[in-house]
Protein backbone atom coordinates (compact mmCIF):
# COMPACT_ATOMS: atom_id res chain seq x y z
CA UNK A 1 0.00 0.00 0.00
CA UNK A 2 1.01 3.93 -0.78
CA UNK A 3 1.15 5.69 2.03
CA UNK A 4 -0.38 8.95 1.29
CA UNK A 5 0.41 12.39 2.97
CA UNK A 6 -2.40 14.44 4.01
CA UNK A 7 -3.62 17.91 1.74
CA UNK A 8 -2.13 20.22 4.76
CA UNK A 9 1.13 18.59 4.84
CA UNK A 10 2.37 19.30 1.43
CA UNK A 11 4.65 22.64 2.30
CA UNK A 12 8.23 22.03 0.96
CA UNK A 13 9.33 24.24 4.42
CA UNK A 14 9.81 23.27 7.65
CA UNK A 15 7.29 25.03 10.09
CA UNK A 16 9.25 28.62 11.61
CA UNK A 17 8.47 29.56 15.36
CA UNK A 18 6.17 27.19 17.52
CA UNK A 19 4.80 25.31 15.12
CA UNK A 20 6.85 21.94 16.09
CA UNK A 21 4.29 21.46 19.00
CA UNK A 22 1.22 21.39 16.72
CA UNK A 23 3.19 19.43 13.62
CA UNK A 24 1.41 15.61 14.06
CA UNK A 25 1.81 15.05 10.27
CA UNK A 26 3.30 11.68 8.73
CA UNK A 27 6.08 12.84 6.39
CA UNK A 28 6.83 9.93 3.92
CA UNK A 29 9.73 9.75 1.55
CA UNK A 30 9.93 8.70 -1.73
CA UNK A 31 12.36 5.61 -2.76
CA UNK A 32 12.35 3.91 -6.34
CA UNK A 33 9.39 4.73 -6.77
CA UNK A 34 7.68 3.53 -3.59
CA UNK A 35 6.12 5.88 -0.93
CA UNK A 36 7.72 4.84 2.40
CA UNK A 37 6.70 6.65 5.99
CA UNK A 38 9.86 8.83 7.41
CA UNK A 39 11.15 8.00 10.80
CA UNK A 40 9.76 10.12 13.31
CA UNK A 41 13.30 10.63 15.31
CA UNK A 42 14.84 12.34 11.71
CA UNK A 43 12.21 14.74 11.20
CA UNK A 44 12.65 16.16 14.38
CA UNK A 45 16.47 16.41 13.95
CA UNK A 46 15.84 18.27 10.65
CA UNK A 47 13.31 21.15 12.99
CA UNK A 48 15.57 21.98 15.26
CA UNK A 49 18.56 22.35 12.64
CA UNK A 50 16.27 24.57 10.81
CA UNK A 51 15.25 26.29 13.85
CA UNK A 52 19.21 27.01 14.93
CA UNK A 53 19.86 28.07 11.32
CA UNK A 54 17.08 30.81 11.40
CA UNK A 55 18.51 32.21 14.60
CA UNK A 56 21.99 32.09 13.27
CA UNK A 57 20.86 34.32 10.03
CA UNK A 58 18.73 36.60 12.15
CA UNK A 59 22.38 37.94 14.19
CA UNK A 60 24.91 37.29 11.39
CA UNK A 61 24.98 41.07 11.40
CA UNK A 62 26.24 40.93 15.00
CA UNK A 63 28.20 37.91 15.13
CA UNK A 64 29.81 37.69 11.46
CA UNK A 65 33.05 37.89 13.43
CA UNK A 66 32.60 34.80 15.47
CA UNK A 67 32.64 31.85 13.74
CA UNK A 68 29.90 29.99 15.56
CA UNK A 69 29.02 26.82 13.45
CA UNK A 70 26.42 23.30 14.31
CA UNK A 71 27.75 20.51 15.11
CA UNK A 72 25.98 17.06 13.65
CA UNK A 73 23.40 17.06 17.08
CA UNK A 74 22.65 20.39 16.11
CA UNK A 75 24.58 22.24 18.81
CA UNK A 76 25.71 25.45 18.28
CA UNK A 77 30.19 25.49 18.02
CA UNK A 78 32.29 28.36 18.42
CA UNK A 79 34.91 27.95 16.08
CA UNK A 80 38.61 29.30 16.92
CA UNK A 81 39.49 30.30 13.39
CA UNK A 82 40.98 34.15 13.19
CA UNK A 83 37.76 36.79 13.08
CA UNK A 84 36.24 37.25 9.80
CA UNK A 85 34.85 41.06 10.41
CA UNK A 86 36.00 43.78 8.11
CA UNK A 87 37.33 45.40 11.61
CA UNK A 88 39.59 42.01 12.28
CA UNK A 89 40.66 41.86 8.96
CA UNK A 90 42.21 45.59 9.27
CA UNK A 91 43.82 44.93 12.69
CA UNK A 92 45.51 41.46 11.38
CA UNK A 93 49.32 41.64 11.00
CA UNK A 94 49.61 38.21 9.20
CA UNK A 95 49.87 38.33 5.48
CA UNK A 96 46.66 38.30 3.55
CA UNK A 97 47.97 36.56 0.75
CA UNK A 98 47.76 32.76 2.77
CA UNK A 99 51.27 32.54 2.90
CA UNK A 100 53.87 32.31 4.53
CA UNK A 101 54.57 31.25 8.33
CA UNK A 102 52.39 33.50 9.93
CA UNK A 103 54.90 36.09 10.85
CA UNK A 104 54.39 40.26 11.21
CA UNK A 105 54.08 41.47 7.45
CA UNK A 106 57.43 43.41 6.30
CA UNK A 107 58.92 42.04 9.41
CA UNK A 108 57.42 44.09 11.43
CA UNK A 109 58.26 47.62 9.89
CA UNK A 110 55.36 47.84 7.97
CA UNK A 111 52.59 48.71 10.68
CA UNK A 112 51.24 52.41 10.58
CA UNK A 113 54.07 55.00 12.02
CA UNK A 114 56.48 52.74 11.37
CA UNK A 115 59.88 54.01 10.10
CA UNK A 116 61.58 50.84 9.12
CA UNK A 117 63.26 47.86 10.80
CA UNK A 118 65.73 48.68 13.57
CA UNK A 119 69.02 49.33 12.63
CA UNK A 120 67.41 50.11 8.82
CA UNK A 121 69.88 53.33 7.14
CA UNK A 122 67.55 55.45 4.94
CA UNK A 123 70.21 56.38 1.53
CA UNK A 124 69.55 60.21 0.65
CA UNK A 125 66.44 60.55 -1.86
CA UNK A 126 67.72 60.91 -5.17
CA UNK A 127 66.32 64.11 -7.13
CA UNK A 128 64.17 63.37 -10.40
CA UNK A 129 64.88 65.55 -12.60
CA UNK A 130 62.05 65.06 -14.56
CA UNK A 131 59.52 64.91 -12.01
CA UNK A 132 56.65 68.21 -13.08
CA UNK A 133 57.49 69.98 -9.54
CA UNK A 134 61.43 69.87 -10.23
CA UNK A 135 62.80 73.26 -9.96
CA UNK A 136 66.58 73.30 -10.67
CA UNK A 137 67.37 76.74 -8.82
CA UNK A 138 66.10 75.30 -5.50
CA UNK A 139 68.32 72.33 -5.70
CA UNK A 140 71.40 74.24 -3.98
CA UNK A 141 68.97 76.30 -1.30
CA UNK A 142 69.97 76.94 2.05
CA UNK A 143 67.56 77.75 4.75
CA UNK A 144 67.87 79.73 7.67
CA UNK A 145 65.73 80.92 10.27
CA UNK A 146 65.20 84.78 9.85
CA UNK A 147 64.78 86.76 13.24
CA UNK A 148 63.49 90.12 12.31
CA UNK A 149 65.23 93.37 13.94
CA UNK A 150 63.96 94.87 17.32
CA UNK A 151 61.88 98.03 16.83
CA UNK A 152 62.38 100.89 19.59
CA UNK A 153 58.99 99.69 21.16
CA UNK A 154 60.01 95.85 21.31
CA UNK A 155 63.73 96.75 21.94
CA UNK A 156 62.66 98.49 25.00
CA UNK A 157 59.91 95.64 26.42
CA UNK A 158 62.61 92.73 25.86
CA UNK A 159 66.25 94.23 26.60
CA UNK A 160 64.41 95.60 30.12
CA UNK A 161 64.04 92.28 31.60
CA UNK A 162 67.16 91.53 30.75
CA UNK A 163 68.92 94.20 32.66
CA UNK A 164 66.74 93.75 35.60
CA UNK A 165 67.27 90.32 36.19
CA UNK A 166 71.25 91.20 35.87
CA UNK A 167 70.71 93.59 38.75
CA UNK A 168 69.49 90.30 40.72
CA UNK A 169 71.78 87.67 39.76
CA UNK A 170 75.14 89.63 38.05
CA UNK A 171 76.09 87.34 35.29
CA UNK A 172 77.35 89.55 32.71
CA UNK A 173 77.94 86.18 30.48
CA UNK A 174 74.32 85.44 30.57
CA UNK A 175 73.52 88.83 29.32
CA UNK A 176 75.89 88.95 26.80
CA UNK A 177 74.51 85.41 25.28
CA UNK A 178 70.56 86.64 25.50
CA UNK A 179 71.80 90.21 23.60
CA UNK A 180 73.44 87.83 21.42
CA UNK A 181 70.15 85.87 20.62
CA UNK A 182 68.52 89.23 19.31
CA UNK A 183 68.76 91.02 16.30
CA UNK A 184 69.54 94.43 17.73
CA UNK A 185 70.07 95.79 14.15
CA UNK A 186 70.27 99.50 14.39
CA UNK A 187 68.88 99.45 18.33
CA UNK A 188 72.83 97.82 19.27
CA UNK A 189 73.83 101.51 20.35
CA UNK A 190 70.93 101.65 22.85
CA UNK A 191 72.05 98.79 25.17
CA UNK A 192 74.16 101.13 27.29
CA UNK A 193 71.56 103.83 27.43
CA UNK A 194 69.40 101.66 28.72
CA UNK A 195 71.25 100.23 31.20
CA UNK A 196 72.86 103.55 32.23
CA UNK A 197 69.14 105.06 32.59
CA UNK A 198 68.33 101.97 34.56
CA UNK A 199 71.46 102.13 37.21
CA UNK A 200 70.43 105.97 37.33
CA UNK A 201 67.68 104.68 39.27
CA UNK A 202 68.77 101.83 41.39
CA UNK A 203 71.28 101.79 44.06
CA UNK A 204 74.85 102.32 44.16
CA UNK A 205 75.60 98.32 43.88
CA UNK A 206 73.65 98.11 40.54
CA UNK A 207 75.71 101.25 39.00
CA UNK A 208 78.67 99.07 39.67
CA UNK A 209 77.24 96.51 38.01
CA UNK A 210 75.99 98.24 35.26
CA UNK A 211 79.71 99.42 34.55
CA UNK A 212 80.72 95.95 34.82
CA UNK A 213 78.41 94.36 32.46
CA UNK A 214 79.32 97.26 29.37
CA UNK A 215 83.20 96.19 30.48
CA UNK A 216 81.87 93.07 29.29
CA UNK A 217 79.94 93.47 26.70
CA UNK A 218 82.09 96.10 24.47
CA UNK A 219 83.72 93.61 22.02
CA UNK A 220 82.11 90.92 22.29
CA UNK A 221 78.46 92.05 21.77
CA UNK A 222 78.73 96.36 21.37
CA UNK A 223 81.69 98.11 19.69
CA UNK A 224 83.11 101.27 20.98
CA UNK A 225 81.80 102.95 18.85
CA UNK A 226 78.37 101.81 20.64
CA UNK A 227 79.46 102.74 23.55
CA UNK A 228 80.52 106.38 22.52
CA UNK A 229 77.24 107.07 20.72
CA UNK A 230 75.01 106.07 23.66
CA UNK A 231 77.00 108.77 25.87
CA UNK A 232 76.14 110.99 23.74
CA UNK A 233 72.93 110.52 23.72
CA UNK A 234 72.63 110.27 27.73
CA UNK A 235 74.22 113.94 27.69
CA UNK A 236 71.59 115.07 25.57
CA UNK A 237 68.95 113.76 27.59
CA UNK A 238 70.23 114.89 30.85
CA UNK A 239 67.57 117.36 31.37
CA UNK A 240 64.89 114.62 31.04
CA UNK A 241 66.67 112.68 33.54
CA UNK A 242 67.25 115.02 35.99
CA UNK A 243 62.93 115.21 36.94
CA UNK A 244 63.59 111.57 37.73
CA UNK A 245 67.14 111.61 39.42
CA UNK A 246 68.37 114.71 40.80
CA UNK A 247 71.42 113.39 40.96
CA UNK A 248 71.51 112.21 37.41
CA UNK A 249 74.53 114.95 36.05
CA UNK A 250 77.45 113.45 38.92
CA UNK A 251 76.77 110.16 38.54
CA UNK A 252 76.57 110.09 35.07
CA UNK A 253 79.82 111.83 34.99
CA UNK A 254 81.13 109.22 36.97
CA UNK A 255 79.33 106.74 34.64
CA UNK A 256 82.12 108.60 31.40
CA UNK A 257 84.92 108.14 34.66
CA UNK A 258 84.65 104.57 34.50
CA UNK A 259 84.80 104.05 30.55
CA UNK A 260 87.71 105.94 30.73
CA UNK A 261 89.15 103.91 32.83
CA UNK A 262 88.20 100.42 31.27
CA UNK A 263 89.20 101.73 27.84
CA UNK A 264 85.88 100.97 26.44
CA UNK A 265 85.85 105.15 25.92
CA UNK A 266 87.86 107.07 24.41
CA UNK A 267 90.30 109.61 26.52
CA UNK A 268 89.12 112.94 23.63
CA UNK A 269 85.41 111.76 24.90
CA UNK A 270 85.56 114.83 27.03
CA UNK A 271 87.86 117.08 25.24
CA UNK A 272 85.92 116.77 22.66
CA UNK A 273 83.27 118.66 24.46
CA UNK A 274 85.15 121.65 25.75
CA UNK A 275 83.71 124.59 24.37
CA UNK A 276 80.69 123.43 22.84
CA UNK A 277 78.28 122.74 25.77
CA UNK A 278 75.56 124.69 26.37
CA UNK A 279 73.14 122.60 28.73
CA UNK A 280 74.12 123.19 32.27
CA UNK A 281 73.53 119.34 33.38
CA UNK A 282 75.89 118.13 30.20
CA UNK A 283 78.78 120.76 31.63
CA UNK A 284 78.30 119.53 35.23
CA UNK A 285 78.48 115.45 34.09
CA UNK A 286 81.72 116.65 32.27
CA UNK A 287 83.47 118.38 34.37
CA UNK A 288 82.68 115.32 37.31
CA UNK A 289 83.89 113.09 35.38
CA UNK A 290 86.79 115.09 34.14
CA UNK A 291 87.76 116.01 37.92
CA UNK A 292 87.63 112.22 38.96
CA UNK A 293 89.95 111.19 36.35
CA UNK A 294 92.60 113.94 37.48
CA UNK A 295 92.10 112.71 41.00
CA UNK A 296 93.11 108.90 39.97
CA UNK A 297 96.37 109.96 37.92
CA UNK A 298 97.33 112.85 40.71
CA UNK A 299 96.24 110.90 44.06
CA UNK A 300 95.80 107.17 42.88
CA UNK A 301 92.23 106.79 43.17
CA UNK A 302 90.80 103.88 42.25
CA UNK A 303 88.28 104.60 39.50
CA UNK A 304 87.19 100.98 39.12
CA UNK A 305 85.93 100.76 42.77
CA UNK A 306 84.16 104.14 42.43
CA UNK A 307 80.80 103.14 43.43
CA UNK A 308 82.26 100.33 45.72
CA UNK A 309 80.85 96.80 46.28
CA UNK A 310 77.31 95.62 46.53
CA UNK A 311 76.14 94.19 50.38
CA UNK A 312 77.29 90.71 50.10
CA UNK A 313 79.98 90.69 47.59
CA UNK A 314 82.16 92.74 50.35
CA UNK A 315 84.57 90.51 52.89
CA UNK A 316 82.85 90.19 56.35
CA UNK A 317 85.92 91.50 57.97
CA UNK A 318 85.48 95.03 56.16
CA UNK A 319 81.44 94.72 56.78
CA UNK A 320 82.52 94.76 60.42
CA UNK A 321 84.88 97.73 59.87
CA UNK A 322 82.07 100.01 58.91
CA UNK A 323 79.45 98.90 60.78
CA UNK A 324 81.77 100.05 64.27
CA UNK A 325 82.40 103.07 61.95
CA UNK A 326 78.97 103.93 61.69
CA UNK A 327 78.14 103.14 65.40
CA UNK A 328 81.46 106.07 66.13
CA UNK A 329 80.24 108.18 63.81
CA UNK A 330 76.87 107.92 65.69
CA UNK A 331 77.74 108.31 69.18
CA UNK A 332 79.88 111.41 67.78
CA UNK A 333 76.59 113.32 65.84
CA UNK A 334 73.63 111.49 67.76
CA UNK A 335 72.04 111.96 63.83
CA UNK A 336 69.64 108.53 63.81
CA UNK A 337 68.34 109.47 60.25
CA UNK A 338 71.88 109.61 59.50
CA UNK A 339 72.87 106.34 61.03
CA UNK A 340 69.70 104.31 59.51
CA UNK A 341 70.27 106.32 55.79
CA UNK A 342 74.03 104.62 56.04
CA UNK A 343 72.77 101.44 57.11
CA UNK A 344 70.67 101.07 54.23
CA UNK A 345 73.34 101.80 51.86
CA UNK A 346 75.93 99.04 53.22
CA UNK A 347 72.78 96.51 51.82
CA UNK A 348 73.84 93.60 53.77
CA UNK A 349 69.78 93.31 55.63
CA UNK A 350 71.07 89.43 56.04
CA UNK A 351 73.72 91.16 58.21
CA UNK A 352 72.18 93.80 60.32
CA UNK A 353 72.33 91.35 63.92
CA UNK A 354 76.47 91.81 63.57
CA UNK A 355 75.25 95.61 64.34
CA UNK A 356 72.99 94.87 66.51
CA UNK A 357 76.11 92.79 68.34
CA UNK A 358 78.33 95.59 67.59
CA UNK A 359 75.73 97.93 69.41
CA UNK A 360 75.41 96.24 72.49
CA UNK A 361 78.72 95.36 72.61
CA UNK A 362 79.60 99.13 72.68
CA UNK A 363 77.45 99.54 75.29
CA UNK A 364 78.84 96.89 77.85
CA UNK A 365 82.51 98.09 76.86
CA UNK A 366 82.08 102.01 77.26
CA UNK A 367 80.54 101.82 80.77
CA UNK A 368 78.11 104.59 80.58
CA UNK A 369 74.65 106.08 80.75
CA UNK A 370 75.03 108.16 77.80
CA UNK A 371 76.17 105.57 75.50
CA UNK A 372 73.33 103.72 76.97
CA UNK A 373 70.95 106.11 76.08
CA UNK A 374 71.73 107.07 72.45
CA UNK A 375 71.96 102.77 71.41
CA UNK A 376 68.70 102.29 72.85
CA UNK A 377 67.54 105.36 71.32
CA UNK A 378 68.96 104.24 68.06
CA UNK A 379 67.86 100.48 68.22
CA UNK A 380 64.19 101.51 69.32
CA UNK A 381 64.16 103.76 65.62
CA UNK A 382 65.92 101.75 63.57
CA UNK A 383 62.74 98.27 64.92
CA UNK A 384 59.97 101.34 64.19
CA UNK A 385 61.21 102.19 60.45
CA UNK A 386 61.94 98.12 59.88
CA UNK A 387 65.45 98.65 59.12
CA UNK A 388 66.05 96.01 61.55
CA UNK A 389 63.83 93.02 61.72
CA UNK A 390 62.35 91.05 64.71
CA UNK A 391 65.00 88.21 63.54
CA UNK A 392 67.99 90.18 62.92
CA UNK A 393 67.86 91.30 66.52
CA UNK A 394 66.71 88.35 67.90
CA UNK A 395 70.15 87.01 66.82
CA UNK A 396 72.21 89.57 67.62
CA UNK A 397 71.11 90.14 71.21
CA UNK A 398 71.40 85.82 71.27
CA UNK A 399 74.78 86.16 70.40
CA UNK A 400 76.02 88.78 73.12
CA UNK A 401 73.85 86.16 75.77
CA UNK A 402 76.32 83.65 74.36
CA UNK A 403 79.68 85.40 74.48
CA UNK A 404 78.76 86.99 77.80
CA UNK A 405 81.53 84.75 79.76
CA UNK A 406 84.46 85.67 77.58
CA UNK A 407 82.89 89.25 77.59
CA UNK A 408 83.11 88.95 81.51
CA UNK A 409 86.85 88.55 81.49
CA UNK A 410 87.83 91.81 79.43
CA UNK A 411 84.61 93.81 81.19
CA UNK A 412 84.09 92.54 85.19
CA UNK A 413 80.67 94.33 85.56
CA UNK A 414 78.84 92.92 81.60
CA UNK A 415 76.52 91.10 83.69
CA UNK A 416 74.83 94.16 85.40
CA UNK A 417 75.71 96.70 82.60
CA UNK A 418 73.78 93.84 80.23
CA UNK A 419 71.12 93.19 82.54
CA UNK A 420 70.27 97.10 82.81
CA UNK A 421 70.28 97.03 79.25
CA UNK A 422 68.15 94.67 78.47
CA UNK A 423 65.36 95.49 80.93
CA UNK A 424 65.05 98.89 79.69
CA UNK A 425 64.89 97.69 76.02
CA UNK A 426 61.82 95.92 77.49
CA UNK A 427 60.17 98.70 78.79
CA UNK A 428 60.95 101.06 75.57
CA UNK A 429 59.70 97.89 73.31
CA UNK A 430 62.47 97.02 71.62
CA UNK A 431 62.69 93.26 72.76
CA UNK A 432 59.78 90.93 74.23
CA UNK A 433 59.47 89.37 77.14
CA UNK A 434 60.58 86.21 76.25
CA UNK A 435 63.99 87.51 74.60
CA UNK A 436 64.47 89.69 78.25
CA UNK A 437 64.01 86.43 79.85
CA UNK A 438 66.67 84.91 78.45
CA UNK A 439 69.45 87.32 79.39
CA UNK A 440 71.71 85.29 81.66
CA UNK A 441 72.87 85.80 85.15
CA UNK A 442 75.99 85.55 86.82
Amino acid sequence: AIGLLESGNLSDSFPSGDEDNTFTGNVDNEINGNWISAPTGSIHEARLKAKVKRRLRKNSSRDSGRGDSLSDTGDVVRSVVPPTSPKGKLLNRRSRMGKGRGLPKKGGAGGKGVWGTPGQVYDEDKVDVKDPNYDAEQENCVYETVVLPLDEETFEKTVTPIVQEYFEHGDANEVAELLAELNLGSMRGDVPMLAVSLALEAKASHRELTSCLLSELCGCVLTADDVEASFHKLLKELPDLVLDTPGAPQMLGQFIARAVADNILPKSFIDGYKGRVDCEYARAALDRAAVLLRMSRWTGLRIDSLWGSGGGQRPVNQLIKEVNLLLKEYLLSGDTVEAERCLRELEVPHFHHEFVYEAVIMVLESKGNRTLQMILQLLKSLCASTVITVDQLRRGFERVYVDMADLSIDVPCAYSLLEKFVEQSFDTGVIDKKLRDLCPCR
